[in-house]
C-alpha cells in the first residue's frame, strides 16, 4: 500500500487536488479580506448611507451577508475559465503560439453537445429519465462535443497552421484570427441551414437545475443559506478531472514525455526519433477535446448558446492563461480561479460601492484591465513556466 502512494504516477495524478485547495483558499481569502477592508473604509460614506436607506442594511453587513455565496459562484466561474484555458496552454506550451481559433473550437463542442441533447429530447429520451441516465446522456453529449472539437482542432492544425510552421511568428497568428472568423460564420451558416435558428437552448433534464444547500451561516445577524446548483458541481468536478488527467498525461506518461520534449527542443526531439508532426497534431487534439468538453459544460451552466458564444469566454480564458503563466497547466488553473473570483466580486459588489454608477454589466472590464496590467508588469504571468518544463 505504501508503495502505491509513493508512486510518481499517482503523485502526478493527485497533485492538482492539493493545488486546487491552496489556490481556491488563498484566492478567496485574499479577495475577501480586501473587500472587507474596503467595506470598513466606506463606513458612513455616501454609498453606505444610500444602501442603508434602500435596504436597511449597512455596506459592511451587505458584504458579509453575500460573501460566501459570491465565493461559491466565483469558484464555479473560475473553473469554467480554467477548463477553457487548458486548451490555450497546451498549444502554446508546445508551439509558443496563441491559437485564437480555440474559442471557436470551444463553440463547436458546445453546439455539437447541445444538438445531441436536443435530438435526444426530440426523440423523447430525456422525458422523465432517472438521475443516473441524465448523467449518462450528459456524458454522451460531452463525448460528442470533445470528438467534434478535437477533430476540428486537428483539421485546423493540418490545413492552416502546419504549412506556416516555419513562417515568421506573426503569420500563423494572423492565420489563427482568420480561422476564428471562418469558424464563427461556418457555425452560423450550419445552424441556419439545419435548424433555422441563431440561438440554441439546452433542454431541461435531470436534476442539474436543483440547488444543494451547503450550509447555513449567521452573518450580520441574519441566518444565510449558502447553496450551489447541481450543474455547478458538475462543472467544478469535470474541470478538476480534466486538469488531473491532463497533468498526469503530460508529466507521467511516455506520450507526455514526447510532448515536453517537443516543447523544449523540436529539432533535437526529431533527431531522437520523436514524430514531431504527430506530437503537435496530438497536442491540438487534446487541447481541442478539452475545449469541446468545456463548451458543453458552459452550455450546461448558462443554458443558451449562439455562434459567437466562444468570443468572450475565449478572451477571458486567454486572460486567465496569461495571468497564471501561459504554457503552464497549473497557471491556467490559478488564473481561471482568480479571474472567476474577481468577476464574481465585481458583479456582486460594484454597484453597491459606486452607488449604482457601475453595475454588474461592467464586470467584463475587470478581465481586460487585468490582461493589460499583466502584460505590462509581468508578461510571463504569476507562475510563468511552460509545458516543456516539468511542473
Amino acid at each position: 500500500m505504501r508503495r502505491i502512494f509513493e508512486s510518481p504516477a499517482l503523485r502526478e495524478l493527485l497533485r492538482p487536488l492539493g493545488q486546487i485547495v491552496v489556490f481556491v483558499s488563498a484566492t478567496g481569502a485574499l479577495f475577501s479580506v480586501i473587500l472587507i477592508v474596503l467595506a470598513l473604509l466606506f463606513r458612513n460614506s455616501a454609498a453606505d448611507l444610500l444602501l442603508q436607506e434602500r435596504n436597511n442594511l449597512s455596506l459592511f453587513a451587505f458584504v458579509l451577508t453575500n460573501l460566501p455565496q459570491v465565493l461559491v459562484d466565483g469558484m464555479t466561474l473560475g473553473f469554467v475559465y480554467a477548463a477553457i484555458a487548458l486548451g490555450y496552454t497546451m498549444v502554446y506550451g508546445v508551439l509558443e503560439f496563441i491559437n485564437f481559433a480555440h474559442s471557436e473550437i470551444f463553440a463547436i463542442g458546445a453546439f455539437v453537445g447541445v444538438e445531441i441533447l436536443i435530438a435526444l429530447d426530440g426523440a423523447g429520451a430525456l422525458a422523465g429519465i432517472s438521475t443516473g441516465m441524465a448523467y449518462v446522456y450528459l456524458f454522451l453529449a460531452m463525448f460528442g462535443g470533445m470528438a467534434a472539437a478535437g477533430g476540428m482542432a486537428m483539421l485546423v492544425e493540418r490545413s492552416a497552421y502546419r504549412p506556416l510552421r516555419n513562417a515568421p511568428r506573426l503569420v500563423p497568428l494572423i492565420s489563427a484570427i482568420g480561422v476564428s472568423f471562418f469558424l464563427q460564420d461556418a457555425i452560423r451558416f450550419t445552424e441556419s441551414v439545419t435548424t433555422g435558428q441563431f440561438h440554441r437552448i439546452i433542454p431541461v433534464f435531470g436534476n442539474f437545475d436543483q440547488r444543494v444547500l451547503l450550509f447555513k451561516l449567521p452573518l450580520a445577524g441574519v441566518l444565510t443559506d449558502i447553496n450551489i446548483q447541481v450543474k455547478s458541481i458538475v462543472v467544478i468536478l469535470s474541470a478538476i478531472a480534466m486538469l488531473m488527467g491532463l497533468n498526469y498525461l503530460v508529466n507521467a506518461t511516455k506520450m507526455g514525455k514526447a510532448i515536453r520534449s517537443v516543447a523544449q527542443d523540436r529539432p533535437t526531439a526529431s533527431l531522437m526519433g520523436i514524430d514531431v508532426d504527430k506530437v503537435i497534431a496530438l497536442t491540438f487534439l487534446i487541447g481541442g477535446a478539452l475545449g469541446g468538453a468545456a463548451g458543453v459544460l458552459y452550455a450546461l451552466k448558462f443554458t443558451r448558446i449562439d455562434p459567437y458564444v466562444g468570443f468572450f469566454p475565449g478572451i477571458k480564458a486567454f486572460t486567465a492563461a496569461v495571468l497564471g503563466g501561459i504554457g503552464n497547466l497549473t497557471g491556467a488553473l490559478l488564473g481561471g480561479i482568480a479571474l472567476g473570483m474577481l468577476e464574481s466580486f465585481a458583479g456582486a459588489y460594484m454597484s453597491a460601492f459606486t452607488m449604482g454608477s457601475f453595475g454588474a454589466e461592467y464586470k467584463d472590464i475587470i478581465a481586460f484591465a487585468i490582461l493589460i496590467l499583466v502584460l505590462i508588469f509581468r508578461p510571463s504571468g504569476l507562475l510563468g513556466e511552460q509545458v516543456g518544463q516539468k511542473a
